[in-house]
C-alpha cells in the first residue's frame, strides 16, 4: 500500500511577519510575485493589511484582518501590504515546489529576459550578516514593486500585453526546472493522493490493516526570521 506521512495533502506551512518597509508608492509590504504551479493561502493571525492581486481579469485588493482566510490559484500576481503588524500562516500547495523556485518576481522586463540577470537580482546572500541580507531583500522588493506597478497601470489602461509578456517570461525562466518539479510532485502531492486511493480500495474490500500503521508527527520551526519574498519567515522542514 502507498503511504505518505507529510503534512495533509502535501501542503507546506510557514509563519510570516510581513515586511513593514515602505516602497516607492508609500505602501509597506513584500515583493510582488506569482507561482506557476502552486495555489497559496493565508490565514490571518494578527495585525491588518491587504493583498493586492493582478490577473487577466484585472486588479483587486482584498482586506486581511484576523480570522480571514484568503487563497488564490497559480498565475495570480500578489503583493502583501502591511498596515499594522500583519502576521499570517501561509499554506502552499505542492510542498517542495515553492522552495525549488516555483515563483517569479515581477521585476522590470529588462531583468526577465536574461536568466543570469534575473537570478542575480533575486538572490540573497544567505551567509552574510543580517544587515546585508536586509539590504538585498529590500532591493529586490523595490524592483518587484516597480514591475508590479507598471503591469497594474497597463492593465488598468486596457492593455493586457505587458501582463501576457510577463507570463511568457516567467514560463521561460522556470522551464529548465520542470523535470525536478515533477519528481518532487510525484514524491509529495501525487503520493499523498495515491495513498488515499489505496486506503479507499482497502476499505472497499473490507480491510483496515492500514489503520494499525497510524503515526503522530510533531515539529518545531527549523528556522526563524528568514528573509522571504514577503516578510520574515518561520519555516518547517516538512
Amino acid at each position: 500500500m502507498v503511504t505518505f506521512e507529510g503534512l495533509p495533502g502535501a501542503v507546506a506551512v510557514s509563519h510570516l511577519s510581513v515586511y513593514d518597509w515602505p516602497a516607492a508608492d508609500g505602501l509597506r509590504g513584500g515583493t510582488p510575485h506569482l507561482h506557476l504551479t502552486c495555489s497559496e493561502g493565508y490565514v490571518v493571525v494578527g495585525g491588518s493589511g491587504s493583498v493586492q492581486t493582478l490577473a487577466a481579469d484585472g486588479y483587486r485588493e482584498t482586506p486581511l484582518t484576523p480570522g480571514a482566510l484568503v487563497w488564490f490559484t497559480p498565475g495570480t500576481i500578489h503583493r502583501l501590504v502591511n498596515e499594522d503588524g500583519l502576521r499570517l500562516i501561509v499554506l502552499m500547495q505542492n510542498s517542495g515546489l515553492p522552495e525549488a523556485g516555483d515563483a517569479v518576481l515581477t521585476l522590470p522586463p529588462r531583468r526577465l529576459t536574461d536568466p543570469d540577470a534575473y537570478r542575480a537580482a533575486v538572490a540573497l546572500p544567505v551567509d552574510a550578516e543580517e544587515a546585508v541580507q536586509e539590504r538585498a531583500a529590500r532591493a529586490r522588493r523595490d524592483l518587484g514593486v516597480e514591475g508590479f506597478l507598471a503591469l497594474r497601470e497597463a492593465l488598468e489602461d486596457g492593455d493586457p500585453e505587458p501582463l501576457a509578456a510577463f507570463h511568457r517570461a516567467a514560463a521561460a525562466l522556470v522551464r529548465p526546472r520542470t523535470a525536478d518539479w515533477r519528481t518532487r510532485w510525484e514524491r509529495g502531492a501525487a503520493t499523498a493522493a495515491a495513498a488515499t486511493a489505496d486506503q479507499l480500495d482497502a476499505l472497499d474490500r473490507g480491510e483496515a490493516d492500514h489503520l494499525a500503521d497510524a503515526r503522530v508527527h510533531a515539529e518545531r520551526p527549523s528556522a526563524h526570521g528568514k528573509f522571504g519574498m514577503c516578510g520574515r519567515l518561520d519555516v518547517y522542514r516538512t
